[in-house]
């Protein structure tokens, strides 16, 4: 595989484009049009899509039915088709077309010097500004060939062009108001198997319509799982009556992917790479999109007629047009990401405040360490019980140092839990963790420095198994502290360890949210100045177990060294959960996240010191250990205590996103890694 291609990746370029119309001059827009068709051929674009009418001009009015105006877009159709067969886009091109007794507003669908087919406008408005049916009969009815420039071509709106060597590049076109109306004629595409919705619009511009027309191609590519091309009519369109201000936009599965800048002083190529990989990918896991086509009583291709053709994309490393986010659990906008820990924090506290209150009057019992989970299960706690109208002190809050625990976590943690107005205690487990070494024989209860999975799960273990005989002995209800990144790692001590608890508050929370969520917190002021200072403070700590004693010779154990960057894996857990998708391609997308540390956005707040960049060989490498861990650990996520979802990108719950054999055979993911993704 060319792994630097972004068409072998299962993208493909579109581009929306607008330009400049001179009324009624077919031989002056087709050399427009060109012009824009070739700046999308340098761009490597696939798909370029241009406005409604663009040969003609869309307010000619009666023009539309001179010979001479006919004649003339004839000639341009010609000349269209002529010059395509040097430039790889796949034209979709708008103009005035007579066919047996009436004239049509049609898409052409020019590529390689062939006319793949004719795309007739269904929906012919003739209310308020809009008087096409004057000129224009409607498309919908329409089914059979047509010739133009020479060739035969099929005519109609139910046209597929599929690309035979693009797995899923499937486009359909429709026109401007095929789009506003109730059950549009791209629905039915979609369901069909078009992926690449397009229009070509005129659409002249008031106050408040590009509004409406974002809403209506957003909406179309979120319910038809599908990306969403369209162009509208700009300058040099008559002014007699209207105005024209060119919108440009590209959306998928509701994100936008590119806008051109309204009201243009030229030409304007909108760019975007669709993931046509998702496209497929979300069709096959939305099991009710293709019941709604069984429902309408058509199979999958029967009420549509396909055209093949063969696009013969650029190979090599084109780039990528498309923001691929770093952190996909964590917006880079800071309105974005303030919605979405409001939403998050909150599914949290009422998710916890909804269980204490089916359950009683069942005090919390947590064990803090001082660290970013444990901090921000207890916040959690503190306002599920504000909620709830019950005292602080209900929450039973224990520290329990061990072995390897610094004297910052400790101080961090009696720190917040002072704060916080919770009860709580300090209970040293090292007495205990010796006794059993002992018992068990380990060689470090004969002075051996062995710091193996023994001696670190002996005080995970003894943590927990501590936890749930308080929660037995004072009414309450152990509380876990784990998050979404340490369960998709195993990064977890199964059973009778942090991996077991009565509720999994952070069970939906992937570790880079977690830290967002705490600023948030601070940021709304949810507590008072001490416990804001507190929880500064611990936003600065490294990451750490805090098992293994620190020595002169080994420093402070870190975790993100052994199960990898929480960045990067976190990455890879957001595509494989929520997508699907191939390791080598998670490994693409990471590349142009993180290759270059001064490109792009990062999300608000996000420390300086820690913006860095990951070459290709070390996300490989770590992309190898999370698929490793991640499927010799599904068998902690398959016993999982209750906790609510918190994430679109999901859940490793068994009774929610992901279900998966704890046997299940790493091989032919991690094969994939190997022969697609160079070192």
């Amino acid at each position: 595989m060319d792994f630097a291609s972004a068409y072998a990746q299962g993208f493909v370029r579109v581009a929306a484009c607008t330009v400049p119309v001179t009324v009624a001059n077919p031989a002056a827009n087709l050399a427009a049009v060109l012009a824009a068709a070739r700046t999308a051929h340098d761009e490597g674009v696939g798909v370029a899509v241009f406005p409604e009418l663009c040969l003609s001009g869309y307010a000619i009015d009666d023009l539309f039915l001179q010979d001479a105006l006919l004649d003339a877009v004839q000639d341009a159709i010609e000349g269209l088709v002529a010059a395509s067969a040097d430039l790889l886009p796949v034209l979709v091109v708008g103009a005035p077309l007579a066919f047996g007794n009436r004239v049509y507003n049609v898409a052409l669908v020019v590529h390689r010097g062939r006319v793949l087919g004719v795309a007739p406008k269904s929906y012919v408005p003739t209310y308020r500004e809009f008087y096409e049916r004057r000129w224009f009969a409607p498309g919908d009815d329409v089914d059979g060939t047509v010739v133009v420039a020479g060739q035969e071509a099929p005519i109609g709106p139910d046209l597929l062009f599929e690309a035979t060597d693009g797995r899923g590049l499937v486009l359909h076109v429709e026109v401007c108001e095929d789009m506003w109306v109730p059950v549009p004629p791209s629905a039915h595409a979609a369901l069909a198997g078009a992926t690449v919705l397009t229009n070509l619009s005129g659409s002249p511009i008031t106050v408040g319509r590009a509004e409406d027309r974002r809403l209506l191609v957003r909406s179309a590519s979120v319910r038809c799982l599908a990306s969403y091309v369209y162009a509208a009519a700009g300058r040099g369109e008559s002014s007699t009556d209207l105005s024209w201000d060119g919108q440009t936009m590209v959306y998928e599965i509701g994100d936008l992917l590119a806008e051109g800048d309204r009201f243009p002083d030229g030409p304007r190529v909108t760019v975007a790479d669709v993931d046509l990989d998702r496209i497929r990918q979300e069709r096959l896991r939305t099991g009710t999109f293709d019941d709604n086509r069984r429902a309408l009583g058509f199979e999958p291709s029967g009420a549509f007629r396909r055209v093949e053709f063969e696009l013969d994309p650029p190979a090599g490393d084109i780039g990528l047009r498309r923001h691929v986010d770093r952190f996909p659990f964590v917006p880079d906008d800071p309105a974005r990401l303030a919605l979405d820990c409001y939403e998050a924090y909150n599914i949290q506290v009422s998710g916890l405040a909804q269980r204490l209150q089916a359950i009683g009057s069942s005090k919390v019992v947590i064990g803090v360490s001082g660290g970013l989970d444990s901090t921000h299960a207890l916040i959690v706690a503190a306002n599920a019980m504000d909620r709830l109208g019950r005292p602080r002190s209900d929450i039973l809050a224990f520290t329990l140092p061990g072995f390897a625990t610094s004297e910052t976590t400790k101080g961090s943690a009696l720190a917040l839990m002072a704060a916080l107005g919770t009860t709580h205690e300090t209970v040293d487990i090292r007495p205990m963790a010796r006794q059993l070494l002992a018992d068990l024989g380990h060689p470090y209860a004969e002075g051996a420095e062995q710091y193996d999975v023994t001696f670190e799960n002996v005080q995970a273990g003894l943590r927990t198994d501590f936890l749930f005989r308080a929660a037995n002995q004072r009414g309450g209800i152990v509380l876990g502290t784990g998050d979404l990144s340490e369960l998709a790692l195993g990064w977890c001590t199964y059973g009778v360890g942090d991996q077991m608890s009565h509720y999994g508050v952070n069970a939906g929370v992937p570790k880079t949210l977690i830290q967002h969520l705490i600023r948030w917190v601070i940021g709304e002021r949810l507590f008072d100045d001490a416990t804001n200072e507190v929880l500064t403070r611990i936003l600065g700590q490294e990451i750490s177990p805090e098992l293994v004693p620190a020595t002169a010779d080994a420093p402070m154990q870190s975790t993100e060294q052994i199960v990898g960057p929480y960045a990067l894996q976190d990455f890879t857990l957001f595509h494989v959960l929520r997508h699907g998708t191939r390791p080598s391609k998670v490994a693409f997308l990471a590349w142009h996240a993180w290759r270059d540390a001064g490109a792009g956005a990062w999300p608000p707040g996000y420390p300086a010191d820690q913006r860095r960049a990951y070459e290709l060989a070390e996300i490989k490498r770590w992309l190898v250990v999370f698929v490793r861990r991640f499927f010799g650990n599904q068998f902690k996520r398959s016993a999982l205590p209750n906790g609510p979802k918190v994430s679109a990108g999901g859940t490793m719950s068994p009774r929610g996103d992901w279900r998966m054999p704890s046997d299940a055979d790493p091989s032919a993911w991690l094969a994939d890694i190997e022969a697609n993704v160079p070192s």
